[in-house]
């Protein structure tokens, strides 16, 4: 098992890595990424990572099938493979063919099409010519993929806790719970293991003796670099307590609703879509009805990215659970980066953070350390350089670049531009 590094001098893969050709570092290493997220325009780990991967791999993004009612609806569709504007040539998503839809009943007809997708998948990347293939799982529910076609290496990327015990007792409670059979398959027959947080790595890390613990990651500059106050935004009055990602109920509504109600010369602003939960209406209405609370709305990533610099403090209200516990949430590193202050509740994920963050528990913690990151001088610019220099050290490049090193030192293979020197 191997802990991160803390060199934070990678350069981008893209600026340094990348032939003018834009043929990845590693040309005969290709990736099948499987996860429950389809391709689109509201970004996650996910997208992060494997846009970048490709600068050292072939990287297909198998988007998850139609169910077979809307497949049907659809008519005969074949597959369809797309570089989206903007990514490297060496990255594609991959839409299967209509006619291999997901199917529930019979079970050995469902596992047959999840069989032959993945195959489908394989194929294209063995045309662009790769000879050792990657299938790179990010859900439990995807374990299917360990049996479903030949590949050289399989990795597992734990990026949230999906044994889903968000209770409110300590995490002692949490990990004396039984793993799901599918993670735990997962978690032991995978050649790479990654997890995002030090407790989970603690937790599940043991179970894979090639476990690595990463960190969540921040595209740096697009958080980092100056743009104008969003209008919708502007006609918010200050100062201005934000909160932006999804709106789910992990967060601590009741703690909002309080904070709000106490504090109505404040403005609580909250930017991002709802997950579809069915309790999370009705926390949220609560909070419509106050005056000073503000829902901005879903956005897109690159317009997610450009409120964090403009909040007076940035919020991490998170219920203090073992969801709280395990996960390494990815608007630290964005809300870092924007320079801002931040008020959390406590988290292990914060660790490297020490001193960066205030954090706070019940109701008049929280109260006290809004009043101290309202104060003038923790918005000095000496605190604000020190917010970025620690997200700088979690720029997805540095990540990715952990990730790709990981992935060849177990498949023992070298650059094409290595084996040149060799040859020669």
């Amino acid at each position: 098992m191997s802990s991160p590094p803390t060199d934070s001098e990678v350069a981008s893969p893209r600026d340094s890595l990348t032939p003018p050709d834009a043929t990845p570092l590693y040309p005969r290493i290709g990736i099948i990424s499987l996860s429950m997220d389809p391709w689109g325009w509201r970004w996650n780990s996910r997208h992060q990572i494997l846009t970048r991967a490709a600068a050292y791999f072939r990287v297909l993004w198998l988007d998850p099938a139609a169910e077979w009612r809307t497949a049907i609806r659809t008519g005969i569709v074949a597959a369809r493979e797309t570089t989206p504007e903007g990514q490297l040539p060496s990255f594609t998503v991959r839409a299967s063919a209509s006619w291999l839809p997901v199917i529930y009943r019979p079970a050995w007809l469902g596992g047959a099409l999840f069989r032959a997708r993945i195959a489908a998948a394989r194929e294209s990347l063995l045309r662009q010519g790769c000879r050792r293939i990657v299938l790179y799982i990010w859900h439990p529910q995807l374990v299917a993929a360990l049996d479903a076609a030949p590949y050289d290496l399989s990795v597992y990327h734990i990026y949230d806790d999906h044994s889903h015990i968000y209770d409110d007792h300590s995490r002692s409670d949490a990990v004396d719970q039984q793993l799901d059979p599918d993670e735990a398959r997962l978690i032991r027959q995978a050649r790479l293991l990654f997890t995002v947080s030090r407790p989970m790595f603690e937790w599940k890390g043991p179970l894979n003796a090639h476990s690595h613990l990463l960190s969540n990651g921040v595209d740096f500059a697009a958080f980092a670099d100056p743009v104008p106050m969003p209008d919708d935004l502007a006609r918010v009055p200050a100062p201005r307590l934000g909160y932006a990602g999804f709106l789910k109920t992990q967060l601590d509504w009741d703690l909002l609703l309080s904070l709000a109600t106490r504090h109505p010369e404040w403005s609580f602003v909250l930017v991002g879509a709802r997950r579809v939960q069915p309790e999370l209406d009705a926390q949220i209405s609560r909070l419509e009805q106050t005056p000073n609370v503000y829902f901005l709305g879903p956005k897109s990533t690159v317009e997610l990215s450009r409120y964090a610099q403009h909040f007076d403090v940035c919020l991490m209200p998170y219920r203090q659970n073992s969801y709280a516990t395990f996960t390494y949430p990815l608007k630290l590193n964005e809300y870092l980066a924007g320079g801002r202050p931040v008020v959390s509740v406590p988290l292990p994920a914060l660790e490297d953070a020490d001193g960066l963050v205030d954090t706070a528990s019940t109701i008049s913690e929280w109260e006290d350390a809004l009043q101290r990151a309202l104060e003038p001088a923790t918005h000095a610019s000496e605190l604000r350089l020190a917010r970025q220099a620690e997200a700088r050290r979690h720029d997805w490049s540095v990540i990715v670049k952990q990730v790709a090193d990981a992935i060849v030192d177990a498949l023992g293979e070298t650059s094409d531009t290595q084996r040149s020197g060799q040859r020669n």
